[in-house]
């Protein structure tokens, strides 16, 4: 099943509610938690943050999840190292993939850059198969892009 999803009103929404704050995670927990109440069908939604080379957890909507993970490793840590959106319709099918929830099927996860830099991965977790599209890829690129100019404090 496709989803159709307004994402000028999520833009809105996250323009909202970060406009007014510069603090990083402050505005990162609210941008989960409106992409949470905004998408359907997810399971897991948040951020990890660049940290020493690595992914570190950062604020999230969900079950609890890994804390760290390493560029290179998993979809995380692929779109991290290769600074690509992965559009991953079965996670089981891709290599290395780490599996935080095993009811998690499809995911989405989008490297977010602030000055240029890599600063952190948006990751976006789905029970249902192919749940994420091109319009999704598009839409979320957007989103994270909106998140990533309002956290003007983002760790280095």
């Amino acid at each position: 099943m496709k989803y159709q999803t307004d994402y000028d009103f999520i833009l809105a929404q996250l323009k909202a509610v970060t406009e007014s704050e510069t603090d990083t995670i402050a505005n990162l927990a609210n941008a989960a938690a409106v992409l949470q109440m905004n998408l359907n069908e997810i399971n897991w939604v948040g951020f990890y943050l660049v940290k020493d080379g690595r992914l570190v957890l950062g604020p999230f909507q969900g079950r609890p999840a890994c804390t760290r993970i390493d560029f290179g490793k998993g979809v995380c840590g692929t779109a991290a190292a290769d600074g690509v959106t992965q559009l991953v319709p079965n996670v089981h099918e891709f290599p290395g993939h780490i599996a935080c929830d095993g009811a998690s099927n499809s995911e989405i996860v989008i490297p977010m850059f602030h000055g240029g830099k890599l600063t952190a991965v948006l990751d976006i977790d789905s029970p249902v198969f192919h749940r994420f599209t091109e319009a999704d890829r598009d839409g979320l690129e957007r989103c994270a892009a909106a998140v990533s100019r309002a956290c003007l404090d983002f760790p280095s």
